[in-house]
């Protein structure tokens, strides 16, 4: 096995250990959305794109929502904490460097952004958000902590990913409405009246 197979099995294997249920299916969603965003996206572009949540799978030094006041700071620990553990990932598993720098690098970003890369990350990352993990988060957290979210994760989508968002359905009617009321109270046209 080469050193990027090994590196995508042994993501995929500490992914699918998190308390998160919908972490392995939002890990390969969040792949799904990369390659349709870019269908040419590189070797390092795909490990972070499966690796970018590796953080909420391991319990020894996981990052906690509750030790931090601050979202936005909870969330830059989190993306830090998951390109730590994605480098020993990639040590392991002998990947070479500019593999290694760089999918860890995405990792560090992807919550952010900064750059026509990370970007594209925090893209594919918010909008399996709102197709995958939205129901089961809003089963835990209820209404008003699922609405905060998503208008945290809504601002942080470029223009482009913010129309597929809109075309997001859910089963349940009440989560298509929440979100379609995140959507309209986000937008800047109606911000303006």
């Amino acid at each position: 096995m080469d050193s990027l197979e090994c590196a995508k099995r042994r993501i995929r294997e500490i992914v699918a250990r998190s308390e998160v249920p919908e972490d392995p299916h939002h890990a390969e969603n969040t792949l799904e959305w990369l390659l349709r965003l870019d269908p040419k996206a590189d070797q390092a572009f795909q490990i972070a794109a499966l690796a970018h949540d590796i953080d909420r799978a391991v319990e020894a030094g996981r990052v906690r929502r509750w030790d931090y006041d601050d979202y936005d700071l909870f969330k830059a620990a989190h993306a830090l904490n998951g390109a730590k553990i994605l480098r020993s990932v990639m040590y392991e598993c002998g990947s070479n460097n500019y593999v290694a720098d760089e999918a860890c690098r995405l990792v560090r970003l992807h919550e952010v952004g900064g750059d026509p890369r990370s970007d594209l990350l925090k893209d594919a990352d918010s909008i399996s958000f709102f197709e995958v993990n939205m129901p089961l988060y809003f089963q835990r957290e209820g209404w008003e902590e699922t609405k905060r979210r998503c208008i945290w994760g809504y601002h942080r989508l470029s223009a482009r990913a913010k129309e597929i968002a809109k075309s997001i359905t859910y089963k349940d009617e009440a989560l298509t409405h929440l979100l379609k009321k995140v959507i309209q109270q986000t937008s800047p046209k109606d911000n303006l009246l």
